[in-house]
């Protein structure tokens, strides 16, 4: 019987070259003479099955982490995973293969959360590398199953690597961490996931890391992440960063020097429509076809491993019902959660816990009533929710007057102005890699016009 990997060989052995650039973006269209469906490879499901409807909403990933419950992780996700797949087989059934409704998800964020000002720090699991490992590689066992042949849904651990912000220069900003702090802080969540959580993607992150962008990086995708670690699965672009490598990093001088670089040092797929310029990258003897192939092999594989080539009735996680998501087991799960991960940082003289026969309570804050709050980001739409005033409303004895009011509001342009950096930061910032990477090129390690001109 043939291996998964050589089905996938067999069939992109079929395709024409335009066909096989199609399929390395992330919406790729069907190829009806060869039985392949449509597949956007792009889904959520940070803490819960994200813009997709109805779903059981967890605690954001910060909150999980401050469970420091590893088995908890893996059972939540364990439990995403039932409802993504519930979702994914409905939509299919119902002929939708459209984005958010496929089985290969770019979660779980494990990048190093040290900046409290960056804002998707959220979706990290906080600055400690190991406990970030030790909950990565059970969010990852659960999303993607114990079935010795299946696949239940793909894992794709970003963003590879040191990225933690400042968000406005992402798309440009070069990382030069010391070799410690390289290895002793950013990579060992990424390893863990790989080596003992058997990830079977990896999403590159925005930034370079010494000089280069990390999707197009072959020390970070080919040397550490293959050669080292041993990782057999794709790699996935952020979305829009392979256009940042031209336009931006600036170490390419078109679309599709751009794209034969990335793919050349091993992304595989994008999100975005450079790659649609892999054509032109091949007439003009940048990329060959083999190296094509690579790429779609490690592509079709995965999706051979999640059983979208067999019948359903063969694949087992094909048979989870619809009925499991946002089930009363669930949401009960996600109420365990959200008390796990409640931390008391002061108790001066015990005042907590409130008495509930307290005369009269004031709730204070603009976020004390607002539902959206709740929600963090990459969020699916709990069937309910309850707001602190809510809840607070609802404890208390039908005596307690509970009275409310917002106290301040919360402005958007307080918010960027307290976040996005000067332009004499943005400068020093430019200036510090401009030079770090000059003494780089002295010592032959990068090239000179790789380095900013600024």
């Amino acid at each position: 019987m043939s291996t998964f990997e050589e089905r996938a060989r067999a069939l992109v052995s079929q395709m024409t070259l335009d066909e096989k650039i199609s399929q390395m973006m992330n919406d790729a269209p069907a190829i009806e003479r060869l039985g392949i469906a449509a597949h956007n490879w792009w889904n959520e499901c940070l803490h819960g099955v994200a813009r997709a409807g109805v779903a059981t909403v967890f605690p954001q990933a910060i909150g999980l982490a401050a469970t420091w419950n590893v088995p908890l992780l893996h059972q939540i996700a364990s439990v995403i995973s039932d409802e993504a797949r519930a979702k994914h087989h409905e939509a299919a059934r119902n002929g939708i293969f459209s984005i958010y409704t496929g089985l290969t998800f770019w979660t779980p964020n494990i990048n190093i959360f040290r900046d409290p000002r960056w804002g998707r720090g959220q979706e990290t699991y906080g600055e400690d590398p190991l406990l970030t490992a030790q909950l990565g590689i059970a969010f990852v066992k659960g999303l993607q199953g114990d079935d010795p042949n299946y696949l239940k849904v793909v894992a794709t651990p970003k963003h590879f690597a040191v990225h933690s912000g400042p968000e406005s220069i992402r798309a440009e900003f070069d990382a030069y961490p010391s070799e410690r702090d390289l290895w002793e802080t950013y990579l060992p969540a990424f390893e863990a996931t790989v080596r003992e959580g058997g990830a079977a993607s990896v999403m590159p992150a925005y930034n370079r890391l010494r000089g280069e962008p990390c999707c197009a990086s072959p020390t970070l995708l080919q040397s550490i992440l293959r050669d080292r670690w041993g990782f057999d699965g794709y790699v996935v672009s952020d979305c829009g960063a392979v256009y940042n490598v031209w336009k931006f990093h600036k170490v390419a001088a078109d679309a599709a020097d751009a794209a034969a670089l990335s793919v050349n040092a091993g992304c595989d797929l994008e999100c975005g429509s450079e790659y649609r310029a892999l054509g032109e990258a091949h007439a003009r003897g940048l990329i060959d076809e083999a190296t094509l192939d690579r790429s779609l092999v490690r592509l079709f594989t995965a999706r051979f491993r999640l059983g979208m080539f067999d019948p359903p009735e063969q694949v087992g996680y094909a048979q989870i019902p619809y009925s499991v998501n946002d089930s009363a087991e669930h949401r009960a799960l996600a109420l365990r959660a959200a008390q796990e991960s409640m931390v008391l940082l002061k108790n001066t003289n015990h005042t907590l816990p409130l008495a509930k026969t307290l005369a009269r309570i004031a709730v204070i804050g603009p976020n004390a009533d607002n539902p959206t709050v709740l929600l963090g980001n990459y969020n699916g739409t709990p069937s309910s929710s309850v707001t602190p005033l809510a809840g607070i409303r609802a404890k208390v004895s039908p005596n307690t007057e509970v009275v409310y009011t917002s106290g301040c509001g919360v402005f958007s342009a307080i918010r960027q102005r307290l976040t996005k950096q000067s332009p004499w930061q943005e400068t020093l910032m430019r200036l510090f890699s401009s030079v770090v990477c000059l003494r780089r090129w002295k010592a032959k390690k990068v090239r000179k016009k790789d380095c900013p001109k600024d």
